[in-house]
């Protein structure tokens, strides 16, 4: 079963005095492209928490994050009054000896006074990181398991499309007949027209091998055939298999296009633009498979 690149995970714990939320979102990548969004008093958890994350994807632009809600008074930004009150003070003693009015916003002008604000980063306690641990973890199967419910979608329309391409490559056969004798009509026809005039007979031999060769579609016909079922063999080997997938569909678009080249019918061509169509579902949506 192959998997989707795109995905999306939400777990909340409850704390006692906060709650936090893991969030995690994928979209497709040609490589793994993490950024991470951990609060300050879980940085020293980082490399952990990468580590992890490097080991349940393989592939995609995934964005983690965490985010934490205070609940009650506490905060983790606090006012630093007694700093607040030594600026307030000695704007006052200032403004009385500089005979100078003292501010009208005072509140504004001390709060931007370096210092004002302190942040309490304590350590992190282990029982509360041992939940958040936790709800990591569901976070990451639960997007696991987003990727696996989008790939098995992803999986049934290629299905679909590579069984489209497989019928119309044997309706292709039903006009090779048709197409032979009217090739072989339009050569008699033109013999007959030069039946009088003098030509090299060895030459009209090459020339006529080459004609041949030039519209003969057998090859292309049986290796689009190996490449639909090479590319669904892949696909059910399981996931990480989007790359390869990307190459073989290069691979039966280019039997496809020569096929069209070479037909020279007006129902094989035509044929060929539905294969094309189906084949092009199959590029927009491969890009997206892990």
């Amino acid at each position: 079963m192959i998997q989707s690149m795109t995905g999306f995970g939400k777990v909340t714990a409850e704390l006692p005095s906060k709650k936090v939320t893991v969030e995690i979102k994928s979209l497709n990548s040609k490589q793994l492209d993490l950024s991470t969004r951990i609060p300050s008093v879980y940085k020293d958890k980082e490399m952990l928490v990468r580590s992890e994350l490097l080991k349940a994807f393989e592939r995609g632009k995934v964005e983690f994050g965490i985010y934490v809600e205070h609940l009650g008074k506490d905060t983790p930004t606090q006012i630093n009054i007694p700093v607040l009150k030594s600026y307030y003070e000695q704007i006052k003693t200032a403004s009385d000896a500089l005979g100078i009015d003292v501010p009208a916003n005072w509140f504004e002008v001390l709060l931007r006074m370096p210092d004002t604000m302190k942040s309490d980063v304590a350590e992190v306690d282990e029982t509360e990181w041992d939940v958040i641990h936790h709800t990591i973890g569901l976070a990451i199967e639960q997007m696991t398991d987003f990727r696996t419910q989008e790939g098995a979608m992803l999986q049934k329309l290629f299905e679909e499309k590579i069984a489209t391409i497989a019928s119309l490559l044997l309706e292709i056969e039903k006009y090779e007949d048709e197409r032979t004798e009217k090739v072989r009509t339009r050569i008699a026809e033109n013999l007959q027209k030069a039946a009088a005039v003098d030509y090299d007979k060895n030459r009209f031999e090459q020339e006529m091998i080459y004609y041949i060769e030039k519209f003969d579609i057998n090859e292309e016909k049986t290796r689009l055939d190996n490449h639909l079922k090479y590319f669904i063999s892949t696909m059910e080997s399981g996931r990480g298999q989007g790359k390869k997938l990307g190459f073989i569909v290069q691979e039966i678009g280019r039997e496809v296009n020569t096929m069209g080249s070479k037909s020279n019918h007006v129902a094989m061509q035509q044929i060929v633009v539905q294969m094309k169509d189906a084949l092009e579902q199959i590029k927009e949506q491969v890009l997206n498979v892990l």
